[in-house]
């Protein structure tokens, strides 16, 4: 039998077995398990500069209670229409005007907000209050309830960073709004962090959630483990100093499916090569410097946001003392067991 009539029955049978819905594994082996990772995403930054603009315009075009939620996706460009800044990540910049207040609502996804301007804004998590201010990273947890106001007379404006794509695809997304203007506050701004944010848990206190008890890390704190982290030497080759947010109860991440990390680059630092399966999405807090990933270069400041696809090569230069907040899907990696890394030559 010739090559040209054996590939005429192997069509045959694809086609006979199609109505039954089956189809065979031999010819799609290759796209389903691919040597590495081929993400969808690319590298992408957005100046801060650019798209403030664009941000406060939308505030003459709907109000924050009409939306809902009003967000400016930062979509990536590879995943256009997606909603998407990697394959398992939502982000956007949020907008909360004097004044104004963002109704109560709970889903089961997680979200972190990262605060890029402003001050005195503040969001609810079920009955406490959490303030927001400039570089703090701040959690509102899987099905707790939520709100966000500005009490200032400035906009404020917050990095998003949610677990969308990862909840739509195990089919686990739920949502509820609320009938109630506003939530109850039993719990005063920065209880949360009084209670769990000095090394010292309740002896009896029994925990069901896997996220962290502290809904807000000041960037004061934030800046000072920093600080005595540089006092300490411990630098790394790839990233300078790295640390990540944690849960106090456990140890781990802050969040479940989302790690968050504050990254000190100091004048001068160059990172060694760097490349990981969790794409990750940075936002410059202090100073300025640039990151080239794959064979493309992009500066950044103060505000600044890029996003760094997997198993990309990374490195970073600072042009002076530079700090990062980033995060990405790490935890969900790990604890699959699917993260890598590759550190160069470092």
């Amino acid at each position: 039998m010739n090559t040209r009539d054996t590939q005429a029955q192997r069509d045959d049978f694809y086609r006979r077995i199609d109505p039954s819905h089956l189809a065979p594994l031999w010819t799609r082996l290759k796209g389903l398990v691919r040597k590495e990772p081929t993400p969808l995403g690319v590298p992408h930054r957005w100046r801060y500069r650019d798209v403030r603009p664009l941000v406060l315009e939308a505030a003459h075009h709907i109000t924050a209670e009409e939306a809902e939620r009003r967000v400016l996706i930062l979509e990536n460009p590879g995943m256009h229409g997606a909603s998407q800044i990697t394959s398992t990540l939502f982000s956007g910049l949020q907008l909360i005007m004097p004044g104004e207040s963002a109704p109560a609502h709970r889903h089961t996804q997680s979200a972190l907000r990262f605060i890029i301007e402003g001050g005195g804004a503040y969001t609810t998590v079920d009955d406490t209050k959490v303030m927001m201010e400039p570089g703090d990273f701040i959690i509102t947890p899987a099905w707790r309830w939520h709100l966000h106001g500005n009490e200032s007379a400035a906009p404020m404006v917050w990095l998003d960073g949610l677990d969308i794509p990862m909840v739509q695809f195990f089919d686990a997304s739920f949502a509820e709004g609320s009938n109630e203007d506003q939530q109850k506050i039993t719990r005063p701004a920065g209880d949360s962090f009084a209670r769990y944010g000095h090394n010292l848990l309740p002896v009896d206190e029994k925990r069901k959630s896997k996220t962290s008890p502290i809904f807000n890390y000041p960037y004061s704190y934030t800046r000072e483990a920093l600080e005595q982290a540089k006092v300490r030497g411990e630098w790394d080759a790839c990233h300078g100093l790295k640390l990540k947010f944690s849960n106090p109860e456990t140890g781990d991440f802050a969040m479940p499916t989302i790690g968050t990390f504050i990254q000190l680059l100091p004048k001068g630092f160059k990172t060694a090569r760097y490349r990981s399966t969790d794409a990750t999405v940075f936002a410059a807090i202090e100073g300025k410097g640039r990151s080239r990933i794959g064979d493309q270069t992009f500066e950044w400041g103060p505000r600044d946001l890029f996003v760094v696809p997997s198993w990309q090569w990374v490195t970073h230069e600072a042009d002076e003392d530079s700090v990062l907040f980033s995060f990405s899907d790490r935890p969900v990696q790990q604890k699959l067991d699917l993260f890598r890394e590759d550190r160069g030559n470092a």
